[in-house]
């Protein structure tokens, strides 16, 4: 290579800020003015002729292909650049090289200010909850806050609970209900159980998914509600869009019309519910709207079940290049309708690639057996993975051809 300039007489902002940091750098603006005589490549008369060859692997240039192969696309021809430059005949091509740490999306989200781990660090806790009989509300609380204090000690940003996890308020009562007197029993918990979660997530500092349970809407109709109670104080409420027919059989349940994500001071978060995941465009539709972490609370009573939403979850992780958690039950819980027995390997999934975790698992748990699932997620992990990855599925979409569009039914 001959020459190679980083900047351009015209525009001096293209000059590498002093001291930056590699993430202030969003890319590189360079020229290169050595590109080699187009009419002596199989009688190319025209420089843009010459370099949609060179592009197309017709044939090689000494210099041009070598900056392609290490990352710079070509963003125009800057013709006369450099007159006495005959072998050129006085061409340049205007480069670009986009730094793979910087997401095109948008800025990244503000670093935190606690803890002792890196800023762009993400500890997350998948809770395996095993479904026991309870004897009170308050025991049932008892069993949630130790959770959440264990949690909270290895210094987690995120807690998830199952899916269905607050049926066990169901066993307070000495017999079997039907559907409807079971609604109305958990509707009779449902504000303590907001206000005492929120109440964690603000006294132990975790973000915590809540699970999900049938919840009486206004109207009468019923949904099936994964509660989120951030640390900062708020709480947000994601309905299963897709009940399965065992739900709309037991439960009645209806599927609501909203996939919203929700901000966080780790950045933006989505969550689907169990049968949710098994629908590409549930994940992807969060992915477009910014989300870098799924959390999939989910309740499967056998292995088959639990695969569905296991290979689902892999699935969503790879073509969203994005990282999913997912929590489950185990245990039996007799005489609660739907929730008999209970199969789950929770887990923490990340996409399929060299700076990932092998088999695209950062942590699991034993089948079955009550426990916490701990990883530490880089997001800038993902900014690169998204952006010079060995596959690139985000930027590599057909937007010509196919697209998610959302219908608001609000």
């Amino acid at each position: 290579m001959r020459k190679t300039q980083t900047s351009f007489p015209y525009n001096k902002e293209t000059l590498v800020i002093r001291n930056a940091t590699h993430e202030d750098i969003a890319g590189i603006v360079a020229l290169t003015d050595r590109v080699y005589n187009p009419a002596g490549i199989q009688g190319y008369t025209e420089i843009e002729d010459y370099v949609a060859g060179v592009l197309a692997k017709k044939f090689s240039d000494p210099v041009l292909s070598f900056q392609l192969r290490n990352g710079f696309e070509v963003h125009g021809v800057l013709p006369g650049y450099l007159p006495s430059d005959h072998e050129s005949m006085g061409n340049a091509i205007h480069l670009i090289w986009r730094n793979p740490q910087v997401a095109d999306d948008g800025p990244s989200p503000q670093p935190k200010k606690y803890g002792n781990r890196l800023p762009d660090t993400v500890r997350v806790a998948a809770i395996q909850y095993m479904q026991r009989r309870v004897s009170s509300f308050a025991e049932f609380l008892t069993i949630v806050e130790y959770f959440v204090d264990v949690v909270s000690d290895y210094k987690a940003d995120f807690a998830l609970f199952p899916e269905l996890f607050m049926l066990q308020l169901l066993s307070i009562e000495d017999q079997e209900l039907t559907p409807k007197e079971s609604i109305e029993a958990l509707a009779r918990h449902t504000p303590e159980f907001e206000s005492a979660l929120r109440e964690m997530a603000i006294r132990y500092n975790v973000n915590i998914i809540g699970g999900s349970h049938p919840t009486l809407m206004e109207g009468g109709s019923v949904e099936n509600v994964a509660y989120v109670f951030l640390r900062d104080g708020t709480v947000h409420r994601q309905p299963k869009i897709h009940p399965t027919p065992n739900e709309a059989y037991w439960w009645n349940i209806r599927g609501g019309d909203r996939l919203e994500v929700i901000q966080t001071d780790c950045g933006p978060i989505g969550v689907m519910i169990c049968y949710d995941s098994e629908f590409p465009e549930l994940g992807r539709h969060l992915v477009d709207q910014g989300a870098q972490i799924l959390f999939v609370p989910f309740c499967t009573d056998e292995r088959q079940s639990y695969l569905r939403v296991r290979y689902s979850c892999q699935a969503r992780a790879v073509e969203n290049q994005c990282f999913v958690v997912m929590a489950g039950n185990c245990g039996n819980l007799p005489r609660v309708a739907n929730m008999d027995i209970q199969y789950a390997q929770s887990c923490i999934l990340t996409p399929c690639d060299f700076p990932f975790a092998r088999d695209g698992v950062a942590a699991d748990t034993t089948p079955n057996a009550e426990m916490v699932a701990f990883a530490d997620l880089r997001l800038e992990t993902l900014r690169m993975a998204r952006n010079s990855g060995t596959v690139q599925n985000l930027k590599d979409r057909r937007h010509d051809l196919y697209r998610v569009q959302w219908i608001d039914k609000r």
